[in-house]
């Protein structure tokens, strides 16, 4: 999560030259650039596409910027009618620069290199397109789910649709593996997770899966606790990623018996690096790997991250279970 951004020097080189950064997302050579950087200093085993979960607003012709210091800012919805004003026609042509990257990196990937799309959950996005932005409590999207519900799932249900649709254009341009990013689904109770979160995400996999049976998908329902269990049994996906909370015996136990899992370092363990970072490496690969297991963070690379510290483990992982 997050293998490309500011951590990286020739990133911020780049960027520095790109222009803002919507334009960047949606500029191929720049994006497949971007995209390709990591790959080419830590060789990872997949790529994941560069690029933001808020094109998707954008394609539906919402405002979406981001600022420095603050992050996105979008023309918030308030009413109903802002939902009708959302423009669905055109909306694959306004994401042809997305899927143009895609074969772009497909063609310059090595062959043993997986590339892997994504997208954010219907619940995440509506969060943005409602709150105008990021969001400590999402009163203002919480509160109209609740009022107002019968509206509400018309926004999840436009959300549902395009991003099946999205992510059906990802694979045709040749991503292998997709990813459903749902990062505030933890903000929920367990009755209105399961309606705005756990459905649409069932929803998108039976979709995907119809025109793309043979290409994989994980869900990243971030901070659900226990219900990460239920996403890995009734959802669809190939595999759930682990938020950087979930106790891994936990994990292998309910989870993992299931579906693959993904995860879960902390990126602080990363940042800090040393000792903490190799212990807790090792707990991982001790509880996770015998079974279908990715290694990845619980969580997105942070800024500042020492480039030492992710090549230690990379070492690491690429030497288990020689090492243990």
């Amino acid at each position: 999560m997050r293998q490309a951004g500011r951590y990286l020097p020739e990133y911020r080189e780049l960027r520095a030259r790109a222009g803002d950064f919507l334009t960047t997302c949606l500029t191929p050579e720049i994006a497949a650039e971007i995209t390709l950087q990591p790959i080419r200093r830590f060789a990872f085993d997949a790529a994941i596409l560069f690029s933001d979960i808020l094109v998707l607003p954008h394609a539906l012709g919402q405002s979406v910027r981001f600022e420095e210091g603050r992050g996105p800012v979008l023309g918030a919805l308030t009413q109903v009618s802002d939902i009708d004003d959302l423009a669905v026609r055109g909306f694959t042509d306004r994401l042809a620069p997305v899927y143009e990257t895609v074969r772009r990196l497909r063609a310059d990937l090595p062959a043993q290199t997986a590339l892997i799309g994504f997208a954010g959950a219907p619940w995440t996005v509506a969060s943005y397109m409602i709150e105008g932005g990021s969001s400590k409590d999402f009163a203002k999207a919480k509160a109209w789910a609740y009022r107002d519900p019968t509206s509400f799932q018309r926004l999840i249900d436009l959300l549902v649709e395009t991003t099946t649709d999205y992510l059906i254009g990802q694979a045709e341009a040749g991503a292998e593996v997709l990813q459903l990013f749902d990062s505030w689904a933890g903000v929920w109770p367990e009755t209105a997770l399961r309606r705005w979160c756990l459905e649409p995400a069932r929803a998108i996999r039976a979709r995907v899966r119809a025109a793309h049976p043979d290409v994989p998908m994980i869900v990243f329902p971030r901070g659900v606790g226990v219900l990460y269990e239920t996403f890995a049994e009734t959802c669809g996906a190939e595999g759930v990623s682990l938020d950087t909370t979930v106790p891994l015996p936990w994990a292998r136990d309910h989870v993992q018996s299931k579906v693959a899992v993904q995860g879960n370092l902390d990126p602080i363990a990363l940042l800090a690096g040393g000792e903490t970072q190799r212990e807790e490496t090792t707990r991982i690969l001790n509880t996770l790997a015998a079974k279908p297991f990715i290694f990845n963070l619980g969580h997105g690379i942070l800024p500042e991250t020492p480039l030492a510290h992710v090549q230690a483990l990379v070492d690491q992982v690429r030497a288990w279970p020689a090492q243990a």
